[in-house]
């Protein structure tokens, strides 16, 4: 998520992450670029189709020949024409046609878009379709990998030149709703002061709050006292019941606590943005 200070002037600074772009509106949208072998994934498929096409082209036109239908003398102008067709004109179309989809990008959950965030249109597509020609084709991809590779967002040479990059459009899935303190520790969620836990334990009593159920009873046990001895140094008063349920009672705290403190930095920076100057274009100054 972004972050807004304020400067000096009292202008308003937004700080983008590395997956976060700046729409026109100078709205920061958070995005998920597919990763390196997910893209890689999708392009060998592409390719696998594409040179199935071609070489079931090449199959019926000897068989044409062999029967008489066409002269043997055309080959090479219907080779070199289904080879554009395949490389340039088909994925130009189909990009076009499904705003950035294609074969392999739906086997992976992808889509091609602008680096802004807008639907890929015919510019971005044919670009790529005709970069491609020689980062995936004539090199057989080995171009596309290198960049690939070294670019943030898995970026081809063919996405920098037009201004792209793939996202991802299949969301993971969202852990379930965090739990509210158990009924028996209701009282002393209200009262309790509980510091703010090192970020590896905390991530280990979220992990056994999630699986305690399907954990087997002893390991269970020995878990929780485990976390629970570490936890009871920045618990203040300790509850007199068991570990796992003072894990539990802990995690719920944290959570509602933390929660309400973005909440309250949320509305401080909608405060500041509403009472920010205007910039050239009527935005807030960044």
């Amino acid at each position: 998520m972004p972050s807004d200070a304020t400067t000096p002037a009292g202008a308003i600074r937004v700080e983008l992450a590395q997956d976060e772009i700046l729409t026109g509106e100078a709205v920061a949208l958070d995005v998920q670029p597919v990763g390196f072998f997910l893209r890689a994934l999708g392009v060998l498929i592409d390719m696998a189709v594409g040179a199935g096409a071609f070489l079931l082209f090449a199959l019926v036109a000897t068989w044409l020949a062999s029967q008489g239908a066409i002269d043997p003398a055309l080959f090479p102008i219907l080779s070199i024409t289904m080879l554009v067709i395949v490389t340039v004109v088909v994925p130009t179309t189909v990009e076009t046609a499904t705003r950035g989809r294609s074969l392999g990008r739906l086997a992976v959950g992808a889509r091609i878009v602008r680096a802004d965030g807008g639907a890929s249109g015919f510019r971005q597509a044919f670009i790529r379709a005709l970069v491609g020609v020689f980062e995936l084709w004539f090199t057989l991809g080995a171009v596309a990998g290198v960049v690939g590779a070294l670019t943030p967002r898995a970026q081809r040479l063919g996405d920098l030149l037009a201004g792209t990059y793939a996202e991802r459009t299949r969301a993971p899935k969202l852990p379930p709703p965090a739990p509210g303190a158990p009924p028996a520790l209701a009282v002393w969620a209200d009262v309790a002061d509980v510091a703010r836990l090192p970020d590896r334990l905390a991530r280990r009593i979220a992990q056994f709050v999630r699986q305690a159920e399907s954990m087997e009873p002893s390991a269970r046990a020995r878990v929780a006292a485990s976390l629970a001895s570490e936890v009871r140094e920045l618990v203040s008063p300790v509850p007199a019941v068991d570990p796992e349920l003072l894990l539990r009672g802990v995690a719920a705290v944290r959570h509602d606590r933390e929660l309400r403190a973005l909440e309250l930095e949320e509305r401080r920076v909608d405060r500041l943005v509403a009472g920010a100057p205007d910039g050239p274009r009527g935005y807030p100054e960044r």
